[in-house]
């Protein structure tokens, strides 16, 4: 891994990105990195322009914002479109797959995951779409350990969504052959 790697996971208000975001913070704090997680989202929260971004580094973080993501997770076609100015030109793009386009003039390396259909085959709910994306992620970019971000969802969500959140987990880690 770099010594800096900057991520944002952006989609609507309801799909999680936000505890996609705070879960792979947590990982890499265990996983010893230091790290910043900030998160935004829309007034009605629900339904609204939502994002996650998480710095992980091995040295000091001095400025605690993301300027241009290595990584962007686009979970919606509004996410993309508003935050893929922000995604470098060799960076990552991790898009949900039966939901946003490539972009055509994209030079960022893409990867389509099948997030929400997934979620709703696998787990009878696409609300595990988010934790689908972060197995994916998890496995795409290597930033943090398998175990760390199990740790992180176990002490994230509470008691009775901990073992679909994991499954969830271990199945979009599982979706990614690399």
């Amino acid at each position: 891994m770099p010594k800096r790697m900057e991520i944002r996971i952006a989609g609507l208000g309801g799909q999680g990105v936000v505890l996609a975001g705070q879960i792979l913070g947590r990982a890499a704090a265990y996983d010893g990195k230091q790290v910043v997680q900030t998160q935004s989202y829309g007034a009605e929260a629900r339904g609204s322009a939502a994002k996650s971004e998480v710095i992980i580094s091995d040295e000091k973080i001095g400025f605690p914002i993301v300027r241009k993501c290595d990584v962007l997770v686009a979970m919606s076609q509004t996410a993309m479109e508003k935050h893929r100015r922000d995604l470098k030109e060799d960076g990552t793009l991790i898009l949900e797959e039966d939901i946003v386009n490539v972009p055509l003039d994209i030079k960022a390396k893409v990867i389509k995951v099948p997030a929400t259909k997934t979620a709703e085959v696998k787990l009878n709910s696409k609300i595990y779409a988010n934790v689908v994306m972060l197995g994916a992620l998890t496995k795409i970019t290597g930033l943090v350990s398998q175990g760390s971000v199990e740790k992180a969802i176990f002490e994230s969500v509470s008691k009775e969504a901990q073992e679909k959140n994991i499954n969830a987990f271990r199945i979009g880690f599982q979706l990614i052959n690399q």
